[in-house]
């Protein structure tokens, strides 16, 4: 018998406000970066292309199905809306994906490198180190497959060239991710001149688990369960 996961869900309103903060906190720039949000209907919240956060209202917000078919908006969803529906549709304990270009995340993104787990809090709240996709076209159903195959025991992923990819059981706890942001400055100050331990490197030597309390923590935090 298999366990039935109940999808967290949120409102248009909490997608709204979490796109507000990623722009405050410079996160994202004029209308670069996007977010969505699981409905209670099934159905999913976008931001829209081409509108900038500082203009944006609910009545710009976009609803679509899991197949991005549009059903409820007047003006056309984020032209990465893949990237968000590939996560949703495999993970069904996820409520919110956030894509933001947050500069020394990008910076490793750029390098294609991980972003390594020097900092405790990032083992709990993101599960290890922040692992790099392969280069996929912006806004193709294949880099939305890439990102969701490195989303199974992580909170966050780097896009090659791009940026970052943050999830959550909502847009508040997936842009509570963005601790990984402070993480990849840390983790980037000492670059080129040695390569800082990983946080927890012994516990988390024996294929990529968790300590269990991390485990534990990631749950709480994020509203989904950790891979066994």
């Amino acid at each position: 018998m298999t366990d039935t996961i109940t999808s967290p869900t949120t409102t248009r309103e909490a997608v709204l406000a979490a796109a507000k903060r990623m722009l405050a906190e410079g996160l994202v720039e004029g209308t670069s970066g996007n977010i969505s949000g699981r409905l209670p209907d099934g159905l999913v919240c976008l931001s829209p292309s081409s509108v900038p956060y500082d203009t944006m209202t609910l009545e710009d917000l976009v609803v679509v199905d899991l197949d991005g078919a549009v059903v409820e908006g007047e003006r056309s969803p984020t032209t990465e809306k893949d990237l968000h529906l590939a996560a949703l549709r495999r993970y069904p304990e996820l409520g919110s994906v956030i894509h933001t270009h947050a500069v020394y995340a990008t910076m490793f993104a750029l390098a294609h490198e991980a972003i390594p787990a020097v900092i405790e809090e990032v083992v709990v709240y993101v599960g290890g180190d922040v692992p790099c996709c392969d280069y996929k076209g912006t806004g193709s159903v294949e880099l939305g497959e890439e990102v969701a195959g490195h989303l199974a025991d992580r909170g966050a992923a780097l896009l090659a060239n791009h940026g970052l990819v943050t999830c959550g059981a909502t847009p508040e706890k997936a842009l509570h991710t963005r601790r990984a942001h402070r993480q990849d400055r840390v983790g980037g100050s000492g670059h080129g001149r040695h390569d800082p331990p990983a946080a927890g490197q012994g516990e988390l030597g024996h294929g990529g688990r968790l300590p269990l309390r991390a485990r534990q923590l990631l749950t709480e935090e994020s509203g989904r369960p950790t891979a066994k």
